[in-house]
């Protein structure tokens, strides 16, 4: 039996498989996306996080499945791409280069590791460190799978804190010159797999010591660093803060501050989990919450993706000669348990803002366990994309959630004839489609589905799309209708709320506003707006809906022509 909740992935893959063989290696940039070199198309990073800066400096989950399984069971899932990240210790200090797998796992006394890694991965057990580092690459790049290389850290071990001893320039183990030639020197070493394409030149700069001044001195020495050992990469610049702030980059009148000798291979950076807000999910309103934070992170950086005055993005510079930058959400994620309420009302504002800014991005993260971390042996990870044996996914429904964002909505390349909008929700990773006549109610369904697109019209009506019919309100709990009465009260859909996440209407009657919710059965309903502002245990997440504007191909499906007239179906 086919579980439903995965056929938008499965969809989603499909679409990702298809925009994988349209473009060509390397990757550059053109204002705010990354494309291909050879076509200019918009190539968007799906990326999920694979840790191997931990004290084995060793590719985690090796003890569990062949190399090449996990590899495939990655590109199985949607994504095309992998941050992967590692020490900087494994490629500038002889005391670890020189290890094998072996001896760093018997030094850890990670003794039954040692037999389960040689059971699952023979190959790899007596290889030196940086062999087995190699190894895993050349895997990922078999699987036709990108590798962004993130130094995380200097000294192997957990990530981060703000006295580790790694977190910003002339810490205890972050000397300045020591980096930039081991950033150097990992960049010559991928000179010649295409696959490899980009370099986050470190991980979540933090610490007492972390100022400006020193952060462009440093970061712009490592990025050209890089760009001479190897010019085909990007070179990717994190910000301060536990990467969650690159306001100090942004300069008067637009644009970056940062000055490097090449053109169009610089992006940035961010992180962004709910527990960047501390507990404020829970503590306050959602939809007051997500209102101030998503106004925050883009003060914080996601004005690098629409220009100095935030009011735009796209393919150009703005009117007022704004510059746009790729901006990669290199580490998102949340406990795949689904027991952390933070988490779960944050993921659905991001998912949101991910969706409408059509961002490149990174999940944290892929490993089910880890070796050692933070001196447990075979710690579990709750935010672990797979289970704990790596064998499948740990939560198939957040999979199904974030299929829709694995592929483009806009850009270069994209199809330019077929403007549309898509009402994605975020709760579900579903959009609302029409089904194959206008006496079915509207649904859920998989976004990719031509049922799906819309058009949201100046005086805030959603249209059929290339079709006089609209979508109407008509009382609580009821199904919205769609008919020939566009101009009426109730087909008028306003974004409301703190969030600007609801769609809300006027009854028929023209006396109650209502807002779009879903029921148990995926119908498309409308009900009193609820948790619009103070109520703390209310979760609207139900009522969110985000208008995301799109030129992608969709996949067709079968419209019954004799019941819906007047209408064309979408080309």
């Amino acid at each position: 039996m086919v579980d439903r909740s995965l056929l938008p992935a499965a969809l989603s893959i499909l679409l990702l498989s298809l925009h994988r063989a349209s473009f060509a290696l390397p990757l550059s940039t053109n204002s705010r996306w990354i494309v291909d070199d050879q076509t200019g198309n918009r190539v968007k990073l799906a990326c999920v996080n694979w840790a191997s800066h931990l004290d084995a400096a060793v590719a985690e989950g090796l003890d569990k499945q062949p190399l090449d399984n996990i590899s495939r069971l990655i590109s199985t899932m949607g994504f095309n791409c992998v941050r992967f990240t590692w020490p900087l210790f494994l490629f500038t200090d002889d005391s670890y280069s020189n290890l094998t797998v072996r001896s760093s796992f018997e030094s850890l006394n990670l003794i039954d590791s040692v037999a389960t890694l040689q059971f699952h991965n023979p190959h790899l057990i007596d290889l030196p460190l940086t062999d087995a580092f190699k190894a895993v690459v050349s895997s990922l790049a078999a699987n036709s799978i990108f590798v962004i290389l993130d130094n995380h850290i200097s000294k192997p071990g957990w990530c981060c804190s703000n006295s580790d001893g790694n977190g910003f320039f002339n810490d205890q183990y972050f000397d300045p010159g020591t980096w930039i030639s081991g950033l150097a020197r990992v960049a010559s070493m991928f000179n010649d797999t295409p696959q490899v394409v980009g370099m986050s030149l470190r991980n979540e700069l933090r610490g007492p010591k972390q100022n400006q001044q020193q952060w462009f001195q440093y970061m712009q020495k490592g990025a050209e660093a890089v760009h001479s050992a190897n010019p085909q990469v990007l070179v990717i610049l994190s910000g301060l803060s536990f990467d969650t702030d690159l306001s100090f980059v942004r300069k008067s009148g637009g644009g970056t501050s940062v000055k490097l000798s090449f053109p169009n291979k610089l992006v940035f950076e961010l992180h962004w989990y709910g527990f960047s807000d501390g507990q404020a999910w829970v503590n306050g309103n959602p939809n007051q919450v997500c209102g101030s934070v998503v106004s925050s992170f883009m003060r914080r950086g996601g004005f690098l993706l629409t220009g100095a005055n935030g009011n735009g993005g796209g393919s150009e510079a703005g009117e007022g000669g704004e510059e746009y930058y790729p901006l990669f959400l290199s580490e998102f994620g949340v406990d795949q348990r689904g027991v952390n309420v933070n988490d779960n009302r944050y993921l659905n504002c991001i998912l949101g803002v991910m969706a409408e800014m059509d961002m490149d991005w990174a999940l944290w993260t892929l490993q089910g366990s880890y070796y050692l971390r933070e001196g447990k042996i075979g710690l579990d990870e709750t935010y672990g994309l797979l289970n704990q044996n790596w064998s499948a996914p740990r939560n198939g429904s957040l999979l199904a959630r974030i299929s829709v964002l694995q592929s483009p909505f806009q850009g270069p390349g994209l199809s330019q004839e077929s403007s549309y909008q898509l009402i994605f929700h975020p709760l579900t990773g579903l959009c609302i489609t029409r089904q194959s006549t206008l006496l079915e109610p509207l649904k859920l369904g998989p976004c990719t589905d031509s049922g799906a697109a819309w058009t949201y019209t100046t005086d805030h009506t959603l249209q059929m799309k290339e079709s006089p019919v609209c979508v109407a309100a008509i009382g609580q709990g009821k199904a919205v209708k769609l008919g020939n009465f566009c101009s009426d009260a109730n087909s008028r859909w306003n974004p409301i709320s703190a969030s600007n996440l609801h769609l809300a209407s006027n009854s028929s009657d023209d006396t109650l506003i209502y807002c779009m919710d879903v029921d148990s059965n995926q119908n498309v309903v409308t009900n009193p707006c609820k948790c619009l502002e103070g109520d703390k245990k209310c979760d609207p997440a139900s009522q969110w809906f985000k208008i995301v504007s799109t030129t992608r191909d969709l996949l067709r499906v079968t419209t019954d022509s004799r019941v819906i007239t007047n209408s064309h179906e979408p080309s």
